[in-house]
């Protein structure tokens, strides 16, 4: 949520970010309607509630003096329910600018590139794309050779994008997760195992509601299955005072995830690259805002690292400004080349959020000033099911085998998956 104050007094800076990530300008819009609306209330019950404190100085006045003062009490009481009819007004439109400012998203950081998806910019390109003496397999085919991936059998049991992991992949996942919170802890991370059902409270703290709201999963009672370790993790210091010496504070939640993909209807349905649960190691940090851009770094740095200790050839991507979810101020992807795809794919991403979140969470330091919000970053370690596909694609032999990396044979206890 941005600062109410920055936004009534700088709605230009506000409708600028908003152009550049292509999105309606109507809830600035709106807000600025019910912002004038709001303060013409607040003038005219303040008004009225010195009409009544002297109108009631003056009855008591009268009463002292052992006049009648009947006539004037009923105005009184008149004056009293027109003022609760206009506090009811205030009230409706002070919950109204609340709504409006949950909508409107982050602002830009300067250094955005501007467009679309089309135009996020590639930063740069590590290692060389995997070239193959055979035809490579992509993932599903290399994985129902071996039986280690079932899609069919858990479609049976749950429906389409669900899948069994079996046998060395489900031992592939466990070295990976203990590779990278070995790499996080490294780096001053403290392992998390968060839970993953949250209250409304938490999905609107972190700004996956009110727009996100159609790819989560809710249980009867209202509760939400978390599609990321970002939003248990941020929440952990909900409605806190961190102490300024402390920051920052690094954590790294290991978690399953669950996502509807509602917005992908039809998109990547072969394989387990886009599926309804998923496991995901998750680096957030709460910090000083004249820390975050340098945290951000560094989280982009560990991921990077994670990928070179893999032996996956990848790129780091800045996102375009219309390309961001609605909390990101700025944002980094690394995509891995996927030879089955001939692409590169998202695997990994990492945000700055500046204040945003921590204002919707009420988590601040203390300062001479006064109170001041934290910032908070996050950014993926590892998303399990894209990374294993990476290294199933890339990592492949002709014999339909795969390599395990080297960094990984101390924890798998295996250097070949399928031998």
């Amino acid at each position: 949520m941005l600062d109410v104050k920055m936004v009534r007094s700088n709605p230009d800076e506000v409708r600028e970010s908003l152009r550049r990530r292509g999105v309606p300008t109507s809830p600035l819009d709106e807000f600025i309607a019910v912002e004038e609306e709001r303060r013409r209330l607040t003038t005219e019950v303040e008004l009225m509630r010195a009409e009544r404190k002297r109108a009631s100085d003056a009855i008591g006045a009268r009463k002292k003096a052992g006049e009648d003062a009947s006539a004037e009490m009923a105005a009184t009481r008149e004056l009293g329910e027109r003022i609760k009819d206009r506090e009811t007004e205030l009230n409706s439109s002070e919950t109204r600018l609340h709504d409006l400012l949950l909508a409107i998203p982050n602002i830009l950081l300067d250094d955005v590139p501007d467009g679309g998806e089309d135009d996020s910019v590639v930063l740069r390109e590590v290692g060389e794309r995997t070239v193959f003496d055979f035809a490579p397999k992509d993932h599903v085919d290399l994985g129902v050779a071996l039986d280690v991936i079932d899609m069919e059998r858990a479609a049976k049991v749950s429906g389409s994008r669900f899948v069994y992991l079996k046998g060395d992949l489900v031992l592939l996942e466990l070295a990976l997760v203990r590779y990278g919170i070995d790499t996080v802890m490294a780096h001053g991370f403290r392992p998390v195992l968060p839970p993953v059902l949250v209250r409304e409270e938490a999905m609107y703290g972190t700004g996956f509601f009110p727009t996100d709201e159609q790819s989560i999963y809710r249980t009867t009672d209202g509760e939400c299955l978390v599609g990321t370790s970002e939003v248990p993790l941020a929440g952990l210091h909900m409605d806190e005072y961190l102490e300024a010496g402390s920051l920052p504070l690094r954590y790294a939640g290991f978690s399953t995830c669950f996502r509807r993909e509602a917005g992908a209807a039809g998109k990547d349905t072969r394989g387990i690259l886009r599926v309804h649960q998923f496991d995901k190691l998750e680096m957030f940090s709460f910090c000083l805002p004249d820390q975050s851009a340098a945290e951000h770094e560094l989280i982009r740095s560990i991921e990077e690292e994670v990928l070179q200790g893999l032996e996956i050839p990848y790129r780091v991507v800045s996102i375009a400004a219309g390309d961001l979810g609605a909390p990101a101020a700025k944002k980094y992807d690394c995509e891995a080349w996927m030879p089955g795809q001939e692409r590169y794919r998202e695997v990994t991403s990492c945000s700055n959020c500046t204040d945003y979140q921590a204002r919707r969470l009420n988590c601040r330091y203390r300062t001479e000033q006064g109170p001041r919000f934290v910032h908070t970053l996050n950014g993926t370690t590892i998303a399990i099911g894209r990374t294993i596909i990476a290294i199933m694609e890339n990592h492949q032999r002709a014999d339909g085998t795969i390599a395990v990396p080297k960094v990984l044979v101390p924890y798998l206890g295996k250097d070949t998956i399928g031998a």
